[in-house]
């Protein structure tokens, strides 16, 4: 579904993603974590061209994402993505904020949106806020109210970066229980995070990224957590200091 192939980015002279290979299959859940500054944001939005990258190549479901020709609001139609902010629109009832872009891209009518949108929100438990406005929500509910929009797009693979980072702790369970669900289904994700108990229980594969921008390691999540010895001695050290707690 994803191929992200010798892929390296510059901010001027600065490199923040060197010779990035990885990929992830349909219905696979691939979790991408490592240290502040290695990247991992900057990789994740390259995916959607949300950062456009200097060299390599990516594909998402057979279409060159770098290619000039590519259309790239429409792909980013089909590519779901979760940002660690939400980015609601304030002034929308949180029924408007799920409808908007269905209108606007996809083409549905008013009434198809909106019901597709109330279908969604019951999805992740937060029916009776439909009309409420996103600053009268709490950031666990703004974020799954995300979740839900980047749904109602019927996107053949979602993108999150650190959904959770934003939120208090109490909030963070919440979130990571939609997509849990939503990784349970068969959705094909991939997730920017810190929740190693989230990559435990649902990722297939875990990708480690050093600072500089480098994937160090690119393995079976058995292997990850189960073999620590056998990681590198960066992705070592870095499990060492979280998962000792």
């Amino acid at each position: 579904m994803i191929e992200i192939k010798k892929v390296s980015k510059w901010y001027g002279d600065f490199q923040v993603l060197n010779d990035c290979t990885t990929s992830v299959a349909k219905g696979e859940v691939v979790v991408v974590c490592g240290p502040s500054g290695s990247g991992k944001s900057t990789l994740i939005k390259t995916v959607n061209a949300l950062e456009p990258f200097q060299k390599g190549e990516i594909v998402v479901d057979g279409i060159s994402v770098g290619d000039p020709k590519t259309n790239l609001p429409k792909l980013r139609s089909r590519v779901g993505m979760v940002f660690q902010h939400f980015e609601l629109f304030p002034h929308l009832t949180v029924t408007e904020n799920l409808a908007l872009a269905q209108v606007k891209v996809l083409g549905r009518d008013k009434d198809e949106a909106r019901e597709r949108g109330l279908i969604l929100l019951e999805r992740v438990g937060l029916s009776a806020h439909k009309d409420k406005f996103p600053g009268q929500l709490s950031g666990g509910q703004q974020q799954r109210v995300a979740i839900a929009r980047a749904l109602a797009m019927d996107p053949i693979a979602m993108l999150f970066d650190e959904p959770t980072s934003a939120l208090d702790p109490e909030m963070v369970n919440e979130v990571l229980d939609v997509m849990v669900d939503l990784a349970r289904e068969g959705m094909t994700m991939m997730v920017v995070t810190h929740e190693m108990g989230f990559a435990r229980k649902v990722a297939n594969r875990v990708v480690f990224m050093d600072v500089g921008g480098h994937i160090v390691e690119d393995s079976p999540k058995e292997e990850f957590f189960g073999n620590p010895e056998a990681r590198s001695p960066r992705a070592r050290q870095f499990l060492s200091k979280i998962l000792v707690h």
